[in-house]
């Protein structure tokens, strides 16, 4: 048997950057909590460790989310490149063929 291919979704580029922004904010936001409540809380030491090593993750995540946001504004600089020439490809044939 085979499986039943997914269903890719497909989603804009712009709509994918504002979801990863919105996870990366969040994800600040936590951390931002975090660091506060390590500074000004007395911790016993399990507890401290315990944020510490919640604080070292939601780092790495948002600088995951800081990569895939590099790629994903890389990529829409150069779909919107594609669109500015082919929309002054079309302008020049007009201007060359029909006026």
């Amino acid at each position: 048997m085979t499986k039943p291919k997914e269903k890719k979704e497909k989603i804009s580029v712009a709509t994918e950057i504002d979801r990863i922004e919105e996870r990366r904010s969040l994800c600040q936001r936590n951390l931002e909590r975090a660091e506060y409540r390590h500074r000004r809380e007395e911790l016993s030491e399990q507890d401290r460790q315990t944020l510490e090593d919640e604080m070292t993750i939601t780092k790495e995540r948002i600088q995951k989310y800081d990569r895939e946001l590099e790629v994903l504004r890389w990529e829409n600089r150069r779909n919107m490149l594609l669109a500015v020439s082919l929309m002054a490809i079309i302008a020049l044939c007009y201007y060359a063929f029909i006026a």
